[in-house]
């Protein structure tokens, strides 16, 4: 069944399966054909989102397991309706119920799951060669290993090193240090000749047996008997079971006490991965991470058993009716995409509908090659969304948000900027493993010889901050394209001009990402600059996300509507015959894209949105509303011991183009709007990293954020001087919204391609960025009122389309 349209929901937070099934005849009575599911895989345990994956071979045991799945899919069915599934092919959760992980940290080598997830086991570093790095704890390794933080734990599970809720499995061979030692103590309690004693001296001896050698089979069987012969012998015998745990807390050591904690730091030098403090991640990491979490893991999906792990569930579930569409989560962090929609188009056959979340820049088309219908359709939201923002606007409310800003930033420096921010900050780690690539694969060439780490890590971090899309895909079958050649080409020039010392740095680099490789190279090293020019474009997609989505979105407010996934600011709207232009392409070239206009990502509900477009047909009102506005609210900032504000001007500004844009439709402010307008305000300037940011957040500039919040939506409607002021051109700018809104709506279903909406968005959206987006969504209220258009249009059908 081929979608025509769509309507997306958010599982979890007690809505699961059986709610969604519930839902089959409102939506059918809706018009959509496809209940667009978001990840319905065993995720860790109470995931508000579902990307955390921990089994994909499983469905989420929390939202309904499999039989709820079915049920709900046989519901949907029922009502003529089927199933778009999102799936998570990039990444799964670095968590202890990730048991494929876990059995990685382990066994190590020897394990099964070794080669499934994106792991350099021979990292430059000593320290992490052969060694998984585990970046989860609050401070420096030593630090917590000696405040007892990190505890050895012997439970029915078995054994772990246990740092609060995460749990580590213990190497086989680690065993030895706990049950193989010298047995006197026992002995001296319970005597020579006690039986206690001979069972467990016979079966410590089996850990002392006990090894994984290379090139031979793991002793499964073996480990496991004499695991569960030690666990019966602690579980009956009291004398053992004292012994035991007196021999674990002794391993525990003494906070206090150093020397107490050497056994324990030896075991974990042991094992097959290295705990560390999480910030550690940054600058020294051998996995790859989605974008700069920690706690996810990449997979090497190109592994033919790691894709048959992933779609296993879904590909059963799509043979048996119970899905007929599927969304590909982050199709940009795969490795090669082209090569991946292929192996899955061959699995899931020509019927399944395919669409990839990938963000396209503007002009920037989709890969023809790709066996997909389409998009996501953020390319249509920022395409609709930009017709409804009055161009002729542009210089003045540019001269406007400069000067009551004080800023005098360049939108192009800014991105760049903000990108090498989160490299130094974030990604610092990764660039040095793609300096080395790079450093390795030139080694014998005499061009390439005296060119330094540093200079390379320079250079990659200028190409990488100038890039000006999310990714090429360059593979070794085929390299860059003409249109890929200019990307490279241009953020090489840039990167130039900026570091003009470094230009022998960027003739390599720029040699090796387009392939034209020096002529002293052999053949054979290719394969080693493919794999670099391939890595490297699995990092441009991350740090544009992290640079620009995250962090420049939340800094650049000239007109807040136009910061989008996929957006570019820059860009002051587009024209009617532009807006034609794309619609015509698409119906051409993927007539089948879908078409949104809000996403669980986007950053603001397409409601907010269509409001805070309205600013641009008033732009000598705006500018004279915010002189008065922060006249008002100067006395209720705060000022740093330096006399900066608290909050300072960009944020202020930002601020109130939010308030224009969600605030409530009857007009009055309550309690829960304004924790939620505080709450995503803090998030915002986080998110900014000017004033305060997640990894170090300054409580006096967020404390002082709330209370001018407080103090500015608190006051009385009709005396407060600011609420007076603000009230009435709020009250407009909605008036004059709610019409970009439903033209917005009108021409998402009727332009090519399928319309999709993001659950609650049939009424007002005028929600932000999530959590706030991901709510729950009165159902009832929207059952009635659509009972009810359906009634009146029965009676009168003439009448309601007048």
């Amino acid at each position: 069944m081929r979608p025509l349209a769509t309507y997306r929901v958010q599982f979890g937070g007690g809505f699961g399966f059986a709610a969604a099934a519930a839902l089959s005849d409102y939506l059918a009575s809706l018009g959509v054909s496809h209940l667009y599911a978001a990840p319905a895989f065993k995720a860790r345990a109470g995931s508000q989102h579902g990307y955390d994956v921990v089994d994909p071979a499983a469905i989420n045991p929390e939202l309904g397991g499999e039989a709820g799945f079915r049920a709900m899919s046989a519901a949907l069915r029922a009502a003529g309706l089927s199933i778009m599934q999102d799936i998570v092919p990039n990444h799964m959760a670095y968590s202890s119920e990730n048991e494929a992980l876990m059995d990685v940290l382990e066994k190590g080598p020897h394990s099964a799951f070794r080669g499934y997830f994106d792991v350099d086991w021979e990292h430059a570093y000593e320290n992490l060669r052969g060694r998984l790095l585990v970046p989860f704890l609050g401070s420096f390794y030593a630090e917590a290993l000696e405040r007892g933080e990190l505890k050895l734990v012997y439970d029915e599970k078995g054994l772990s090193l246990n740092y609060y809720s995460l749990r580590l499995p213990v190497r086989m061979e680690s065993w030895r240090r706990v049950f193989g030692q010298d047995a006197a103590g026992l002995e001296e309690k319970a005597g020579r000749d006690s039986q206690a004693v001979s069972a467990y001296i016979g079966t410590a001896g089996l850990f002392r047996d006990l090894s994984a050698r290379p090139g031979e089979p793991y002793p499964q069987g073996q480990f496991d008997h004499a695991r569960g012969m030690m666990r019966a012998l602690y579980s009956s015998e009291e004398q053992v079971k004292a012994f035991v745990d007196a021999r674990l807390a002794a391993l525990n050591g003494v906070p206090g006490d150093r020397a107490s904690f050497d056994e324990l730091d030896a075991l974990v030098s042991e094992q097959f991965y290295r705990p560390s403090y999480w910030k550690v991640a940054a600058e020294e990491i051998n996995y790859r991470r989605f974008f700069t979490i920690n706690e996810l893991i990449s997979l090497r999906i190109e592994d033919p058993d790691v894709f048959r792990l992933v779609h296993g569930k879904a590909l059963q579930l799509a043979a048996d009716g119970c899905i007929s569409a599927l969304r590909i989560d982050h199709v940009d962090g795969l490795i090669d995409p082209r090569r991946y929609l292929d192996r899955l188009r061959e699995a899931a056959g020509p019927e399944i509908y395919l669409a990839v979340e990938k963000i396209l820049a503007p002009g920037e088309p989709l890969p023809s090659d790709w066996r997909i219908q389409g998009t996501t359709g953020y390319d249509f939201m920022n395409c609709v969304n930009g017709l409804f923002c009055m161009k002729d606007s542009e210089k003045d409310l540019t001269r406007t948000y400069f000067r009551f800003t004080g800023s005098q930033a360049k939108f192009d420096g800014l991105v760049c900027a903000k990108k090498r921010m989160i490299i130094s900050r974030h990604l610092a780690g990764n660039i040095d493993n793609l300096a080395n690539m790079v450093k390795k694969a030139s080694a014998n060439d005499r061009y390439g010889r005296d060119i330094t780490l540093y200079g390379l890590r320079r250079a990659l971090v200028e190409v990488m901050a100038n890039f000006p899309v999310y990714r090429t895909y360059i593979t070794q079958e085929a390299g860059p394209t003409e249109r890929e050649l200019g990307y490279i080409r241009s953020a090489v020039a840039q990167a130039r001009l900026r570091l003009p010392e470094f230009g022998y740095e960027f003739d390599f680099l720029e040699a090796f990402l387009t392939l034209g490789v020096h002529p002293s190279l052999e053949d054979e090293k290719r394969r080693d600059i493919v794999a670099f020019v391939m890595a490297f474009q699995q990092y441009t997609a991350p740090l544009m996300a992290k640079g620009f989505e995250d962090t420049l979105l939340y800094i650049y407010a000239r007109l807040t509507s136009l910061n989008e996934v996929g957006s570019a600011p820059n860009l002051f709207g587009f024209t009617s015959e532009e807006f034609h232009s794309f619609c015509a392409e698409r119906a051409v070239l993927w007539p089948a894209t879908m078409n949104a206009t809000a996403t669980h990502d986007t950053k603001r509900g397409e409601d907010t949105r269509a409001r805070i477009n309205v600013i641009s047909e008033l732009p000598r009102e705006w500018a004279a509303a915010l002189r008065r506005w922060a006249r008002h609210n100067q006395a209720r900032k705060r000022r740093r011991p330096d006399g900066s504000e608290m909050p300072d001007r960009n944020d202020e500004y930002f601020i109130y183009q939010t308030l224009l844009g969600s605030w409530p439709s009857d007009g009055k402010v309550s309690p829960d709007f304004i924790e939620r307008i505080k709450a995503y305000a803090i998030k915002a300037a986080r998110e900014a990293q000017v004033n305060t940011n997640w990894i170090k957040p300054d409580a006096d500039y967020e404390a002082a954020y709330c209370a001018f919040l407080d103090k500015a939506l608190s006051g009385d409607p009709e005396e407060d001087p600011f609420l007076k002021d603000f009230i009435p051109f709020s009250r407009k700018v909605s008036f004059y919204g709610a019409f970009n809104s439903l033209s917005q709506t009108l021409l998402k279903t009727t332009a090519p391609g399928l319309p999709d909406f993001y659950q609650g968005s049939e009424l007002w959206d005028l929600s932000l960025v999530d959590p706030d987006n991901r709510r729950p969504v009165d159902y009832a209220l929207r059952r009635d009122l659509l009972a009810g258009i359906q009634t009146a249009y029965a009676a009168a059908p003439q009448k309601l389309m007048s």
